[in-house]
């Protein structure tokens, strides 16, 4: 007689890698997430190809916050649905949202360069965004977001 109860859940191949382990360009714009994600481990699926289905309704496959380098409590708190934790990432998406929005717009009205465009961030909005950024990370990040409109315009 067998004393142990093994519960079996059902998994799926990951949705958000495709099952390859590993979240990559082709995924990145698949899911829309360009400028908000990198290629790398899949968080989703913790690098493991699979899921357990009830994933599907706790957290969606493009979650912008669920990302690889968070530290693993704050990643269990988002498959767990904690809202607090939820919410940090949905203010997370506006932050950068905006930040995007705002870059693409000072781009494309006054073709500001990146530098240019971080400094009149850092001077107008720095003050009421959520989340803080280094001067340097924030020129890094806008001249991405004007490499992706350039080849957005081409």
């Amino acid at each position: 007689m067998r004393i142990f109860n093994f519960r079996t859940r059902s998994t799926i191949k990951c949705p958000r890698c495709l099952g390859k382990r590993f979240v990559d360009w082709d995924d990145i714009r698949r899911l829309n997430r360009q400028l908000k994600w990198v290629p790398a481990p899949c968080a989703y699926c913790d690098a493991t190809g699979r899921v357990p289905k009830e994933i599907l309704s706790k957290v969606a496959v493009d979650c912008m916050y669920l990302t690889i380098d968070l530290p693993e409590s704050t990643i269990e708190k988002i498959k767990e649905g904690d809202p607090e934790t939820v919410e940090k990432g949905k203010q997370r998406e506006v932050f950068v949202d905006h930040l995007i929005a705002f870059a693409e717009h000072h781009f494309l009205t006054q073709n500001l360069d990146a530098e240019n465009i971080a400094n009149l961030y850092l001077n107008t909005e720095a003050e009421k965004a959520n989340f803080a950024v280094t001067k340097e990370e924030l020129i890094k990040y806008i001249q991405g977001v004007i490499d992706l409109k350039k080849s957005e315009l081409n």
